[in-house]
């Protein structure tokens, strides 16, 4: 159990029997009456988002769930195959559950796999991640207005905004919760 005052973004907590993941919290205090946390959660399972109201006193069920290292294998049309790193075995997770995992998923790499009662629910990306730009547009020079961006297509098929001086072959960080360029890696 958890009470509402120590509820972060990132807790999973059980909201009617289903794992949830906290997206945003807002802490409140009221000038009358007790301080309590709005909280909004998305259902691991199915997508939806709930907004609860919880008092700081109060508290609530969080997720008891497992995170376990596991490399990508392939995406077989229905599933992402993972395989365990410590027992080779290999893990399905729906993709209709995870609809833009594709674009950050490549293979051989290691990710975190969040179980909850034995079921993978969630995929955790790194913060941010290195991409090889595959299509990009040259620009000319004297087309550099401050800040100016294109749009660059990775090897995964990810479209992110870059500086117009990101080339093709290029390799780039990208942060991954919020899809934006971060900087040029250097090899």
């Amino acid at each position: 159990m958890i009470r509402g005052g120590d509820i972060a973004k990132g807790t999973i907590l059980v909201i009617n029997s289903h794992p949830h993941i906290v997206v945003e919290r807002e802490f409140v205090s009221p000038g009358k009456g007790a301080a309590f946390a709005r909280v909004r959660a998305k259902n691991l399972r199915n997508g939806n988002v709930v907004t609860q109201t919880i008092k700081t006193q109060e508290e609530v069920e969080d997720a008891q769930v497992d995170l376990i290292e596991c490399q990508y294998q392939y995406a077989d049309g229905e599933n992402f195959v993972f395989m365990n790193n410590e027992t080779f075995e290999q893990i399905m997770v729906p993709m209709s559950d995870h609809e833009n995992a594709q674009f950050y998923l490549k293979d051989g790499e290691t990710f975190s796999i969040l179980f909850y009662e034995g079921e993978a629910i969630d995929i955790r990306f790194p913060y941010k991640m290195v991409f090889t730009v595959v299509e990009s547009e040259n620009y000319i020079k004297g087309d550099t207005v401050s800040g100016a961006t294109k749009p660059i297509v990775t090897e995964t098929g990810l479209t992110v905004r870059v500086p117009l001086f990101i080339k093709q072959g290029e390799k780039i960080l990208v942060n991954t919760e919020t899809n934006d360029y971060v900087e040029r890696v250097n090899d």
